[in-house]
């Protein structure tokens, strides 16, 4: 008797269907973490024609790390302008968030997009470029990671990245001679346990 190959695909289709589903929900599980707000903090410095450095922080923000075909990695971040302080300075801070400087109101969100990378990046340091906008203007930045200080950086230590811009090349024309035309970015960042869902 002859096998009945139809009925034989039929069969397999019916176990494979939700087998290939379960895979693919688990790869879509693990090709994104979120940044864990509790344990990074995101910030710049700013410094003044006398010497003086002004500290800021972004308190609101959210980012992820997305795992790309191939096994490369991107991340993706999204500051809230319009929460930034400087600290010990409600009246810095006001200006920082004004229209003069981030100009919140119009731009509420400052945003950084990575090139892909590889892990070996976050372990042994080195630069990552990638896309940076703020006040809508987007430019080509690199910052430059530190080496890690532990087997899972991102999970068990932070992932130390710097960074500095040109304020003019932004519109960013707050202040005014009051301090240099440097800005300063500081990322620690920590990702969750857990992939985002």
């Amino acid at each position: 008797m002859r096998p009945n190959v139809g009925a034989m695909r039929a069969v397999a289709k019916i176990w494979l269907f939700p087998l290939a589903l379960c895979l693919a929900w688990t790869a879509a599980r693990a090709t994104q973490v979120e940044v864990d707000p509790l344990q990074s903090r995101l910030g710049f410095s700013l410094q003044t024609r006398w010497g003086q450095t002004l500290e800021g922080r972004f308190p609101q923000y959210e980012g992820e790390i997305v795992t790309m075909e191939g096994g490369r990695h991107r991340v993706q971040l999204r500051l809230d302008s319009g929460s930034v302080e400087i600290a010990d300075s409600p009246r810095y801070s006001r200006y920082a968030r004004g229209p003069r400087f981030f100009d919140a109101e119009d731009h509420p969100k400052i945003e950084f997009v990575s090139e892909p990378y590889d892990q070996a990046l976050l372990r042994h340091g080195g630069e990552l470029g990638g896309r940076l906008t703020i006040r809508g203007v987007t430019r080509r930045e690199v910052f430059t990671i530190a080496p890690s200080a532990c087997e899972r950086p991102g999970y068990d230590c932070d992932v130390v990245a710097r960074g500095s811009v040109r304020r003019e090349n932004y519109g960013i024309n707050g202040f005014g001679l009051a301090i240099h035309n440097r800005v300063h970015f500081f990322l620690n960042v920590r990702v969750r346990d857990e992939p985002a869902s």
